[in-house]
């Protein structure tokens, strides 16, 4: 394999040793927080939803913060693979420009735009998405406590400095500003044991779903917080990435015997960084035993440097680009179709697996 590398914690080695790989073997699906990195993972979507995972019957929870909730919950949809087409197809091609008299683009105005674009993608097909006969859903959020309780020109700034430093002593002073709201579907309990931190599980429905995932999205001061999530604790909500940037969760797959054991991550890369304030603190971007039943699927940094800029897409890009959309967009969509190769690679290991190639999380 030249673009992928598939990376498992100790126990998903061990079950792939005795039972191999096949799609009743996985449990749960994570989709990380990352912007504009998640669109390499569309050909791999595509695959493991619309091909891989339809051969198996058994039910699998979906666990999504920010673009993850917002591919996890694409996933629920019939004719997945044409909604994670259109998925791609409209993050790329998404375009701000200041108002008139306006030099910068606001949070308000990304917001009301990204409204709109949540409500053209699944107005009308929520059910879909809810009542999907095997995937329960689970959208993070990440809600706001004491004086992020409320969105505020001032208040915010100061709270999420006191965020950054609190979580710098210790990850779970963390929840003294921010608590992790998980809205689940289906009355489905959390596949994690949620210990770690401050923690609410709270009930997705039809009425909740377009403000909790437009809260999953909205990173602070690019986009607004979503206020008052109807059935949740009033307050301002957050990206889910805030608090969960990666997902390093306390997974609960089943021990019990092969079905449902594992855990199935497409990631944009081998660490999985337990909370956006921990980006810069490379000692907890380690493995750790919450990821034992963990595999991870991510490019080969190597291929990486062959994408367009030599990286992949992110945030950066709509400053290096600014109103340059023809080429923001044909950069994007270059990696977007350079990253089928991690698809066929994946699925080429799966029809002759190699225990060789599997590497240690």
């Amino acid at each position: 394999m030249q673009a992928l590398h598939i990376h498992a914690g100790p126990k998903a080695l061990a079950h792939i040793r005795k039972h191999g790989l096949r799609p009743e073997h996985i449990g749960v699906i994570p989709g990380a927080a990352g912007g504009p990195k998640g669109l390499i993972l569309g050909p791999l979507d595509r695959f493991i939803f619309g091909d891989w995972l339809a051969q198996s019957q058994q039910p699998v929870d979906l666990v999504g913060a920010s673009i993850g909730a917002w591919r996890m919950a694409t996933a629920c949809l019939h004719e997945s693979v044409a909604a994670f087409e259109r998925l791609e197809h409209d993050y790329i091609h998404q375009h701000y420009e200041p108002l008139p008299g306006q030099k910068r683009v606001s949070a308000q105005q990304v917001s009301d735009a990204f409204g709109h674009s949540l409500q053209a993608f699944y107005g009308g097909r929520i059910q879909e998405v809810l009542s999907h006969p095997r995937y329960r859903l689970h959208i993070l959020t990440s809600h706001g406590r004491h004086v992020l309780g409320r969105e505020h020109p001032l208040g915010t700034p100061l709270g999420y400095a006191g965020a950054f430093l609190s979580n710098a002593v210790h990850r779970r002073a963390l929840g003294g500003w921010l608590e992790r709201v998980v809205f689940s579907g289906q009355g489905a309990a959390l596949p994690f044991d949620a210990q770690d931190f401050r923690t609410r599980a709270l009930g997705l429905t039809e009425g909740n779903f377009m403000p909790a995932l437009q809260a999953s999205c909205s990173i602070p001061f690019a986009l607004k917080a979503v206020h008052d999530i109807p059935g949740a604790p009033q307050g301002a909500y957050w990206d889910g990435g805030i608090t969960d940037y990666h997902l390093h969760l306390n997974w609960t797959a089943s021990t019990q015997g092969p079905e449902r054991a594992l855990v199935l991550y497409p990631h944009f890369q081998q660490a999985v960084v337990p909370g956006w304030f921990d980006k810069a603190l490379k000692w907890r971007h380690a493995a750790s035993a919450f990821l034992d039943s963990t595999i991870v699927l991510a490019p080969n940094p190597d291929w990486v440097k062959t994408l367009p800029n030599g990286k992949l897409p992110d945030r950066k890009d709509f400053l290096h680009y600014g109103l340059d959309l023809p080429g923001r967009v044909k950069a994007w969509q270059q990696a977007a179709r350079a990253s089928q190769q991690l698809a066929d690679e994946f699925a080429a290991w799966l029809a002759r697996p190699e225990l060789g190639q599997v590497r240690a999380l």
